[in-house]
């Protein structure tokens, strides 16, 4: 790039990094072929939580726009190119999700439960299983059977369909909206982007605790808690800001968005720092709640989490995903360090992939599901790959890397906290 005033270069994907994240793809593909033939229960929970996890961080940087939008917020107009990139894939992250969980309810594998064999699908067993519905059927569930009118295949994917369809479109308007902008300039089309962000912000907002509801929650049918809904919601805006801060950073040390200076990136660790403080309110309430009040059918879900095999990935989880951000990014001076920064975002990044986990494999997999195989590796790498491939793609067809008609645009190009 010739001067940070510059703003018709485009970002060029090419060279090294194209080739990595290629090869990262083909590492996963590979690692998720053998993951079906040999381990395939396994091999569904990691497409389940990676096909999750990438989803969310998508639909975070359409939250993250939004909010920008919304507030009518100036600081950050010159970054907002890279959450507009993550807001185009949500179409195709969501599809991907769509496609796992479907699979995951059609093929089944033989189960022992109660000395009997029962074809069970691969994921959400606890209430796709045929037959628990059916008072006649030996699979026949009564806790299960009262949530069939929620909890029922066609019922489940209508709302999927409609949640994530929402969001791609919104999300689409936020980014014409601000394309538009740049060729035509005005004010109408950014009046049409707060406008949209407004909406988005409600819809969102509305149905994104559903959607972790069905997602996620619905795993362990028999449990239930109103608080999961804003947990995962925690989860997606913290691991989303993470993978928006390293992403400026990675492009910064290639030469991009030199405009972006310490005071943007401290703003941006302020966020990850408040909001994983949130993420850990969430998380402590939802468990100090079904711990004391001890009832059986609320510590189930806990109960599988503190066996042997879980339990030091579940304190684990809070240290990561809590005292790293406390600890180390709490004062002044560190959220402006580009490198303490970056450190900050992996740890985030792998410590929210391990509270999916989590959340997923003690039901889906249970015992067997301790420790981390090629699967989880090897699913990780290449959903990280394609993550990287799809942005850097998506960077690449804006015909400039910053909102050059926004009209907080020089407000952002000397901000100052």
């Amino acid at each position: 790039m010739k001067t940070h005033n510059n703003f018709d270069d485009q970002f060029v994907f090419e060279g090294k990094a194209k080739n990595w994240s290629l090869i990262a793809i083909v590492i996963g593909v590979i690692s998720i072929i053998a993951g079906l033939f040999f381990n395939t229960d396994r091999e569904f929970s990691n497409l389940l939580l990676m096909a999750y996890y990438l989803t969310c961080v998508c639909c975070a940087g359409a939250v993250f726009c939004a909010i920008q939008y919304a507030a009518q917020a100036g600081w950050s107009a010159s970054m907002i190119r890279i959450p507009q990139a993550f807001a185009k894939l949500i179409p195709y992250a969501s599809l991907i999700l769509l496609i796992v969980i479907a699979a995951g309810i059609h093929f089944t594998h033989n189960v022992v439960v109660n000395d009997r064999v029962v074809a069970q699908p691969y994921l959400y067993a606890q209430w796709a299983t045929a037959g628990m519905s059916d008072v006649h059927s030996p699979n026949y569930d009564s806790t299960v059977a009262g949530k069939a009118g929620f909890l029922n295949i066609p019922f489940f994917f209508i709302r999927l369909i409609v949640f994530l369809g929402l969001y791609s479109l919104l999300a689409g308007m936020l980014v014409k909206y601000s394309e538009n902008e740049d060729e035509i300039g005005g004010m109408l089309n950014y009046k049409k982007s707060f406008n949209i962000a407004c909406v988005f912000l409600l819809v969102f907002g509305m149905t994104d605790p559903v959607f972790g509801f069905d997602a996620i929650m619905s795993l362990e049918a028999r449990w239930y808690s109103t608080m999961f809904g804003w947990y995962n919601l925690a989860a997606l805006w913290v691991s989303g800001l993470a993978v928006i801060t390293l992403t400026i950073i990675l492009l910064r040390e290639k030469g991009y968005f030199s405009w972006l200076n310490e005071n943007h990136m401290h703003n941006m660790g302020l966020f990850m720092f408040a909001f994983s403080i949130f993420w850990t309110y969430i998380w402590f309430a939802q468990f100090l709640l079904n711990y004391y009040a001890n009832l059986p059918e609320e510590v189930v879900y806990f109960y599988k989490r503190w066996e042997p095999e879980f339990k030091p990935w579940f304190w684990l989880n809070i240290v990561i995903n809590f005292m790293a951000p406390f600890l180390i990014i709490m004062s002044r001076d560190a959220k402006r360090k580009t490198k303490v920064l970056k450190v900050v975002c992996i740890i985030l990044i792998l410590g929210h992939w391990l509270d999916y986990y989590v959340m997923i494999m003690p039901e889906t997999v249970g015992p067997n599901g301790r420790g981390f195989s090629y699967e989880e590796i090897g699913t990780f790498i290449g959903f990280a790959g394609l993550f990287a491939y799809m942005v850097s793609t998506a960077l690449s067809k804006f015909k400039s890397l910053v909102p050059k008609n926004h009209p907080f645009l020089e407000e952002s190009l000397h901000h100052h906290v």
